[in-house]
């Protein structure tokens, strides 16, 4: 080939790449598989940032349409970035309670052994029954659970995709981003009877929808965690005591640290986001467990809207839609915690006092401003120091947080956040 046929080709090369790298850059931005949290976007932005999959080759991209799939996607071994699309509704106990049973167990029996009129409250419960519960507990566990890879995007297609029955696991990883599911509560097959909870006793659930434990840049947007067909309400009672199924809906513990929850639906449930999960982990979440919620919505969630300990939580521009009955507290003060809450709006039924918005679990400073109330300003802080003055709240949460791109005007927020937070909605 003669030089100048060679420089030609050069130059024609570079034309085409020049041409159409635009359009390819356009592509990937566009493809939420493909897009990053953006820069100062929360704390998840800190450092490193997070940016998940989004440089995974074309042979480590899956498509999944069932829950086997999913968890095969998400073995694959390596650490290489990696996407999975999930497609459709992914049924982790498809086969029902049944397939986790162990041989001998029979929930009859577990009623009868341990009858508070036979067994008592003052005892834990044990034997053969405790044991057979505890072992198909454990076959559920193991089936049901999805261990998320480092640098990996899971996101969902187009606006019917999501996990029922599922707990997904982001655990001990980094560079994680989960996107565009609707993520049903995970039904527990075999609560456990502790008699010694309380006056009278109470049914303990495990499984939640979503943990990230021990984590670092982790970046959950748009998403819609409900507890879908089997709210708590359709649940049974025994032993005068609900049958209670569901755990949480979103727990970030153990160490985690840098999360940005973004544009998310948390509907329908009650204890429902827990950051901390132990006033004595101090030695693990000190200094750690960094979150920042914004532009999320909180719609009939009794508690936990969060509750938190340790961390530095900013959550500014969220909505709050408090249920008109059983409600307890939305934001939750705990162990060592420094949480900002700016720039909320909450939308309060009568009969429901705004002083119970705030509640104290242990002493810690808290930062208040801009909130809105039935779309007028509220000194949250004030309102509830004044209705439970012995459950003082100390103002300032010592440190301001600089990781916002964008704040909406608390005015705006209820409009904006319930047309745009949740699956199905990515812009």
């Amino acid at each position: 080939m003669n030089r100048h046929k060679s420089l030609w080709l050069v130059g024609a090369t570079a034309l085409v790449l020049s041409l159409t790298s635009p359009v390819a850059a356009a592509r990937s931005a566009s493809d939420p598989a493909r897009q990053t949290l953006p820069a100062g976007d929360g704390w998840a932005s800190e450092g490193t940032g997070t940016s998940g999959g989004a440089k995974a080759v074309a042979s480590r991209v899956f498509t999944v349409t069932t829950w086997e799939e999913f968890r095969a996607a998400l073995a694959v071994p390596g650490t290489e970035p990696r996407i999975v699309k999930v497609r459709g509704t992914l049924n982790a106990t498809a086969a029902g309670c049944s397939a986790f049973e162990a041989p001998g167990y029979d929930f009859g029996r577990y009623l009868a052994d341990y009858d508070p009129a036979v067994w008592g409250l003052d005892t834990v419960v044990s034997g053969p029954q405790e044991d057979l519960r505890a072992a198909s507990a454990q076959a559920q566990g193991k089936a049901i659970k999805a261990y998320v890879p480092a640098n990996t995007t899971v996101v969902g297609v187009g606006k019917g995709a999501g996990i029922v029955g599922g707990s997904v696991q982001i655990q001990g990883v980094d560079n994680v981003v989960i996107r565009n599911l609707t993520v049903e509560s995970p039904l527990d097959c075999f609560p456990q009877w502790d008699p010694t909870d309380g006056a009278t006793g109470a049914w303990n659930s495990e499984y939640d929808s979503m943990v990230v434990y021990g984590s670092t840049h982790v970046w959950i947007d748009h998403n819609t965690f409900t507890d879908g067909a089997h709210p708590d309400s359709s649940l049974p009672s025994y032993y005068g005591e609900v049958y209670q199924q569901h755990d949480g809906e979103l727990d970030i513990v153990r160490g985690a640290d840098l999360v940005t929850a973004s544009w998310n639906v948390f509907a329908d449930h009650d204890k429902t986001l827990m950051i901390g999960n132990s006033d004595s982990a101090g030695a693990t979440d000190r200094g750690k467990l960094r979150v920042t919620l914004h532009h999320n919505l909180f719609k009939n969630v009794i508690e936990r809207a969060p509750r938190v300990r340790f961390g530095q939580v900013d959550a500014y521009n969220n909505h709050f839609v408090v249920p008109a009955s059983g409600y307890a507290y939305s934001l939750g003060v705990g162990q060592e915690s420094q949480l900002v809450a700016e720039k909320n709006a909450f939308t309060v039924p009568a009969g429901v006092g705004v002083g119970t918005i705030l509640k104290k679990w242990k002493d810690a400073p808290v930062t208040t401003a801009g909130n809105l109330v039935n779309g007028r300003p509220v000194d949250l802080l004030a309102v509830h120091n004044a209705e439970f003055p012995d459950e003082i709240l100390r103002d300032g949460a010592g440190w301001t947080p600089t990781l916002r791109t964008r704040v909406d005007d608390p005015r705006a927020v209820p409009g904006v956040v319930d047309h745009r937070a949740g699956a199905g909605r990515l812009c």
